[in-house]
């Protein structure tokens, strides 16, 4: 892993070889001759969390002191991945680990592979949070993440002959070193019952009291996450989900086993998995609880420390600033309400300020079908005083507007907090904006179409809201962590400012693309990191691959518009083309997927299933002559990702223009010189802008044009297949079972459906894309070219970091810096 460029000293290194040996002893309860993998690895876990430790301490005592405003980032998700590296480089201390462990015969190269990801999330949302939040302890902003501590998080994903299936993560089954219990910590989170009110004695507002069924105990799980060298340390606090009342012994005793632990049951599932399939009322009941759970939990909290610090609620805009990441904490609008007006008693429309001036709220997607709704009636049986503050919210909201001579209809129903048009549904991302002070996208295309679509018409309303954060990544792992040999290449160039201000210090290496020998061993980094991806593709799957091959590689969630299928479309229309021209000096290419299908999304495990039977197909065929490999490498995570982004050479960005929000694994493939091929959507055009459009490959529809498409009906492919005997080609091939000869009419409806309602535009961009992959087999016959335009992708990439978003957030949104 990354390398510190000081050689690290004697002292040092003999008391963090006595530190993990304490540890291993005193803790893991081992001797060293008798310790196992596992047992090294918690032991150098528990060292390094010691240290950490410290500086968590003064940090949290700092903020306490001066005074500090906190920021609390509320997400679903925290993709955290391993921490072992992450702890020891951000520390500093890397080396002096691995020369103290090297010591004791220990391979930390090894020890790191035995730790598990934590299944906390799913993709980039999830991701983003956990980049976001050792940004905040790097820049040294006081900051709490909040989420669910899941039992089993998000699956591991098995494939069994071509198709997904889901199994259960069992991340904690050897424990989790770094992270500390906290019982005293716990908060009583209801469910259901009903509402009373009881007049006021001074003839006000009544007072409302929440007489709840069902009672659900909120336990804490403190993980600190440590900054840039130790520049600050923050707490990520997790929920644990346990039953209010104890074990029913008695039931038990009577013979009612499953009866005496069914109220558990029902308490310990809300943190159980993370996205539990809601194709069912169950499902989407337990979801809103997970939701609920844990913003309830994490409202009380940072109340409770608001109010352990200062005298009045009065001032929580000024000390606290509440980020919802997405629509899921969404409920914390109407939360927090109920804890001002019902627990604290505070009259309505101070109340209302207090919330907006506190919550900013980020939007992610575009999709209507992902901005969350919530049947009415679920609400009412199971939040039912959450319910009447909503409708109150949109009674007062409505009214407002009305007093301003806003008297049109389709206005009002479109700003409405309820939806009436397909049953009756509360809709989160609007009670979100409306109890937000900011709203903000995640790259400028994004924030431009959330005005011009999702949120038009409150947009109108209320024009000054609407904000852009474009993402970033962390330089920290997804470089200096994930490729060390690229780190030392660019230390060695342009000096070790780049580790501490990549931002600016990345520019530095412009010059350097036009230096031969610089490029050559850019190449030749490349080269050794590709060896490394085509041994684990390998030992996992028994694939051989040519390392000096194109890696093209498609990783992320599996997606209809994320269009994985346009790709499988280009993979055999190459595979048809290799077969048809033998003697055409194709480019040997290696073509890499891995993402994961939502359990109930049954089009995009079809899409996995096609990827692996095209893999299979084209692996076996002796005609293809190696110049073309197919992979599908199961169970994606932050870890594989580590693998896979410094081994790319060309990174796949192919989504429907409009439709992604900005997306952040573009941000890493190009940090780490792979060039893009990609449609002008979300982040892609900031990149264009950064690293100069000659240097990617742009192609398809925009945004503008996708729109103007959706909006003259023009979804059937007919035209498009008559114009283009290429894809004509490819489509009756996968329709007619040529990839699926056990069941000839697999994928008759996946290719009938894109035929006559394209709703992603694979077909209407397919040429397209055919002759952007012309130009980046063009540009990769011309090595000179190639690394030139690598090595210009990683110098400026700087503005991409994820420090520079937070600090905008920090300035403009959160007012901490």
């Amino acid at each position: 892993m990354t390398q510190e460029p000081n050689v690290p000293k004697s002292d040092e290194v003999a008391a963090f070889r006595e530190a993990v040996l304490s540890k291993l002893t005193y803790s893991v309860g081992k001797d060293p001759e008798h310790a196992f993998d596992h047992d090294w690895f918690e032991a150098i876990a528990l060292a390094a969390r010691d240290q950490i430790v410290d500086q968590w301490m003064n940090h949290t005592r700092k903020a306490y002191s001066e005074g500090k405003k906190r920021v609390y980032y509320l997400s679903l998700e925290f993709l955290i991945g391993r921490l072992l590296i992450d702890s020891l480089s951000n520390l500093g201390i890397l080396d002096t680990a691995r020369e103290a462990l090297a010591g004791l015969d220990v391979d930390i190269e090894r020890i790191r592979l035995l730790e598990p990801d934590a299944a906390l999330g799913n993709g980039g949302l999830g991701r983003l949070a956990a980049c976001f939040m050792e940004s905040m302890s790097t820049l040294g902003i006081a900051a709490h993440g909040y989420g669910i501590r899941y039992d089993h998080g998000l699956f591991r994903q098995a494939i069994v002959d071509g198709w997904q299936h889901e199994q259960t993560e069992t991340w904690l089954d050897f424990g989790n070193p770094w992270e500390f219990e906290r019982p005293e910590t716990s908060y009583l989170i209801g469910f259901g019952g009903s509402v009373s009110a009881m007049p006021s004695e001074n003839g006000g507002e009544p007072k409302h009291f929440w007489h709840w069924a069902e009672g659900v105990r909120a336990i804490a799980y403190d993980t600190p996450i440590v900054g840039w060298k130790g520049g600050g340390v923050n707490t990520l606090r997790l929920w644990r989900a346990r039953a209010e009342a104890d074990f029913h012994l008695e039931r038990f005793n009577a013979g009612d086993h499953i009866g005496a632990v069914a109220e558990e049951a029902r308490a310990e599932a809300i943190s159980r998995v993370l996205y539990p399939a809601d194709s069912t009322e169950a499902g989407q009941e337990l979801r809103l609880r997970q939701e609920y759970f844990f913003v309830a939990a994490s409202l009380q909290d940072l109340l409770r420390r608001h109010l352990k610090q200062r005298d009045s609620l009065d001032s929580l805009p000024e000390f606290a600033a509440i980020q919802l990441n997405d629509t899921h904490p969404a409920i914390a609008v109407a939360e927090l309400m109920r804890l001002l007006v019902d627990v604290h008693a505070m009259p309505w429309d101070k109340a209302w300020k207090i919330t907006v001036g506190t919550l900013s709220y980020t939007n992610h997607t575009l999709l209507p079908e992902a901005l969350e709704t919530w049947p009415v009636g679920l609400m009412e049986r199971l939040l039912p005083r959450h319910m009447q503050i909503i409708y109150l919210i949109n009674a007062y909201h409505i009214d407002s507007l009305r007093a301003k001579e806003i008297h049109d209809f389709e206005l009002l129903r479109s700003v409405s907090l309820i939806e009436e048009e397909h049953g009756r549904r509360v809709r989160m991302g609007n009670l979100a904006f409306l109890g937000s002070h900011r709203v903000n996208g995640v790259s400028a295309l994004h924030t431009q179409l959330m005005r011009k679509t999702v949120f038009t018409d409150l947009h109108g309303l209320y024009p000054q809201r609407i904000t852009n954060k474009t993402n970033g990544i962390t330089f920290r792992r997804w470089l200096y962590q994930s490729n060390p040999r690229l780190t030392a290449l660019m230390v060695e160039a342009v000096g070790e400012s780049i580790l501490d201000s990549p931002e600016t210090a990345l520019r530095g290496l412009e010059p350097f693309a036009d230096n031969a020998e610089f490029r050559r061993r850019f190449a030749e980094q490349r080269l050794e990191n590709k060896r490394d991806l085509a041994a684990l593709i390998h030992r996992r799957l028994g694939i051989s691959l040519d390392p000096t091959a194109m890696f093209d590689v498609q990783v992320k969630r599996i997606h209809e518009y994320k269009r994985q299928l346009l790709n499988l479309l280009h993979t055999v229309a190459l595979y048809q083309a290799i077969r048809s021209d033998p003697g055409y000096p194709w480019v040997p290419r290696v073509k890499i997927f891995a993402g994961k299908a939502a359990a109930s999304y049954h089009q995009a495990k079809l899409i996995i299933k096609l990827a692996n039977d095209i893999a299979r197909t084209i692996n076996d065929d002796p005609t293809v002559r190696g110049l073309l490999k197919v992979v599908f490498l199961p169970n994606y995570n932050v870890s594989l990702a580590e693998d896979i982004i410094p081994a790319a050479d060309l990174s796949e960005q192919i989504s429907t223009a409009g439709l992604e929000a900005s997306g952040t694994s573009n941000m890493k493939f190009a940090l780490n010189g792979a060039l893009t091929i990609g449609t002008l959507d979300g982040a892609n055009v900031e990149m264009c802008e950064q690293i100069g459009g000659e240097h990617m490959f742009i192609f398809g529809l925009t945004a503008q044009q996708v729109a103007a498409r959706k909006q003259a009906g023009e979804f059937s492919a007919e035209a498009t297949l008559a114009e283009s005997p290429r894809l004509r080609e490819v489509m009756m091939a996968i329709r007619n079972g040529a990839f699926s000869p056990d069941d000839l009419a697999r994928y008759t409806g996946l290719i009938d459906g894109i035929t006559w309602h394209d709703t992603f535009h694979v077909c209407a961009d397919f040429e397209a894309y055919w002759q952007a992959q012309l130009q980046v087999e063009e540009r990769w016959r011309d090595s000179n070219l190639w690394w030139r335009s690598a090595v210009l992708n990683s110098a400026r990439m700087g503005w991409f970091s994820s420090d520079r978003t937070i600090r905008e957030y920090a300035t403009e949104i959160w007012k901490v810096m």
